[in-house]
């Protein structure tokens, strides 16, 4: 299985063989993960840090815990118990780390380009959680898994993505990503949580009209508002924005029969997603991109790690 790739950065450097290597990895490890005893010895003796710079609950639990079932050692590092906060300097703390002999880092952080520095500095395997307003390429992996395990195909899928999109790194991966794989991507938001250029995104339609588009997607995907990451007030209220915005039971009639519903999570209910529609059974597949996480990063780290065979079939 050829993957000649040592950091997972910029989900652009990734050819869709790549990413089909990563899902149909991701397949054989969802194998693992419903078994009783949940763990392989795959990367035994690998020293992953997980740094975290920034507030994580789902990316950074699933990390965790895909190191756990591949059998890896974990080191979390981040927030207040890093020396950056004591006046050291992001390159002295990882060359530091490096000290130790690690093989991998995870690293998110509140900066755009920081994953890319600590791969300049360290010498080690490098996965991007998210950085800044960025990019999130293990999310656009899972959300990719998630839509294929059902969709079976993924070229010539239309892909609406809804919602904050200027404050978003999770567009700064999807988009590509989708492209990359061959769908027609939509993004659909207020002008004013657009990006000054929306077409650097590469996305092939761009519209405030969300209604007018619903009918003809296959994979409605909603944003979160990015609350925290917002300057001024980009549009009047969380209710005028659900009233246009929202995908509410209302709009139900108006979606195709089979159409997804997405969204990375968490979910602020009653804004971007009614109650409704965030757990509809047939429609909704945000469960099920939380359990994705797993199967994919476990992929990702095997993958760049040159896992051993014999510890995937173990």
């Amino acid at each position: 299985m050829a993957f000649n790739h040592k950091h997972l950065i910029d989900i652009t450097e990734y050819s869709a063989d790549d990413i089909m290597t990563v899902l149909e990895t991701a397949v054989r490890f969802k194998e693992v993960n419903e078994r009783r005893i949940k763990q392989v010895p795959t990367l035994k003796g690998v020293t992953v840090v997980n740094m975290f710079n920034e507030p994580s609950t789902r990316t950074r639990s699933s990390f965790e815990i895909a190191e756990k079932r591949l059998s890896a050692n974990s080191l979390n590092f981040g927030g207040s118990s890093t020396s950056t906060v004591k006046g050291e300097s992001l390159v002295d703390t990882v060359e530091t780390l490096c000290a130790y002999k690690i093989d991998m880092i995870i690293v998110r952080d509140k900066h755009a380009g920081v994953p890319r520095k600590i791969a300049d500095v360290s010498g080690a395997h490098v996965i991007d959680a998210g950085d800044g307003k960025h990019q999130h390429p293990t999310q656009a992996l899972l959300d990719l898994y998630s839509i294929w395990e059902v969709k079976s195909d993924l070229a010539g899928l239309k892909v609406g993505v809804v919602g904050d999109i200027g404050h978003s790194r999770v567009c700064g991966s999807l988009i590509p990503a989708l492209k990359i794989m061959g769908c027609e991507v939509t993004v659909v938001a207020p002008p004013t949580l657009l990006p000054a250029r929306p077409d650097v995104l590469g996305a092939d339609h761009v519209t405030t009209k969300l209604d007018e588009v619903l009918p003809d997607l296959d994979v409605v995907y909603m944003l979160r508002i990015q609350r925290e990451r917002l300057e001024g007030a980009p549009y009047p209220s969380l209710r005028e924005y659900n009233m246009l915005y929202g995908l509410t039971k209302d709009r139900e009639p108006l979606m195709r029969p089979d159409a997804l519903i997405c969204h990375p999570g968490p979910i602020n209910r009653g804004v971007e997603l009614d109650s409704y529609m965030a757990d509809h059974p047939k429609r909704s597949v945000i469960l099920d991109q939380v359990y994705a996480g797993i199967l994919t990063r476990m992929a990702e780290m095997y993958l760049l790690l040159g896992g051993s065979e014999d510890g995937l079939t173990a």
